[in-house]
């Protein structure tokens, strides 16, 4: 049955799209500003107005300097490393923690959450956190990169939370059928909460690949860098060094190599993303919503 629009829903329309439209090109235009300013020629981009759409002479010098330092495909490495082993033990640790607390017969369950909940606000600091990585022997390894930010307290609460939305009746059905409680999990649970999975995996994923702090504190070999201070050094030494060998303004190709160094940091996640993306507000709404 078609109804017929009124004037008053057809205003509505036009100025819902109206905004959408408006909301989409304002968070689409810093992506394309940014492709376009690093595939840009430098002077050019350096003396052309702010306001950008295409490449202004299309160059490739920054993409060159960038991928030229011998370091930045081991580093591509050593993050890909970082994020699958610390994304995967954080997943494991946050999974199996949030199912055993959404279970109310678990006793001190309350209590245990209570001390999670307390180290969202309170916690050691930078300097103890440090000291414990040294006395472990973690420091320049792999797994002080991994382990000191094994598990997040909010996605602890988030996961949980959603384990307890899902009906009680199913586990117990599963249960009387023979399954035990790692079935029950494994087989039951979890392809239930595929959509908090999937949003809590992009969360450590993004936190893993972005870490730029904890290498700064706790690795000292540079083969062992991951990108993003990898990726700091060539802005360093780019700011600091660049000569004038190709174009004369140097500091015109000092700010197109920031633009190349944001593509570069950034496109694996923005491939990433859309995959996960049809999980991401169905998992956060009903994750953090009971």
């Amino acid at each position: 049955m078609k109804y017929k629009k009124t004037p008053g829903s057809i205003v509505f329309d036009v100025v819902n799209t109206t905004l959408l439209i408006a909301l989409a090109v304002v968070t689409l235009y810093p992506y394309l500003y940014v492709i376009s300013a690093s595939l840009s020629d430098p002077v050019e981009l350096y003396r052309s107005s702010k306001f950008i759409l295409l490449p202004k002479g299309f160059n490739l010098l920054s993409y060159k300097i960038v991928f030229k330092n011998p370091m930045l495909f081991q580093a591509y490495f050593n993050t890909i490393t970082y994020v699958v082993l610390g994304t995967a033990i954080n997943m494991i640790m946050n999974i199996f923690s949030a199912y055993t607390l959404s279970k109310k017969f678990l006793p001190g369950s309350k209590v245990i959450m209570k001390l999670i909940v307390f180290t969202m606000f309170f916690s050691g600091g930078m300097i103890p956190t440090f000291i414990l990585v040294f006395k472990l022997g973690m420091i320049d390894t792999l797994w002080a990169m991994v382990l000191p930010n094994a598990v997040s307290a909010m996605n602890i609460i988030i996961m949980r939370t959603f384990f307890m939305g899902i009906d009680p009746a199913v586990e117990e059905s599963a249960s009387i059928d023979g399954a035990n409680d790692i079935t029950i999990l494994f087989r039951i649970v979890l392809p239930l909460a595929t959509p908090v999975i999937a949003v809590i995996t992009l969360f450590y994923a993004v936190r893993h690949w972005n870490s730029f702090f904890d290498a700064l504190l706790y690795l000292r070999s540079r083969t062992k860098s991951p990108l993003q201070l990898v990726l700091r050094d060539i802005l360093i030494s780019n700011d600091k060094s660049m000569t004038t060998g190709i174009y004369d303004n140097a500091q015109a190709v000092s700010e197109n190599v920031k633009y190349a160094l944001i593509v570069v940091s950034t496109l694996p996640i923005l491939f990433l993303y859309p995959y996960l993306q049809k999980y991401f507000v169905k998992g956060i709404m009903v994750g953090s919503i009971k």
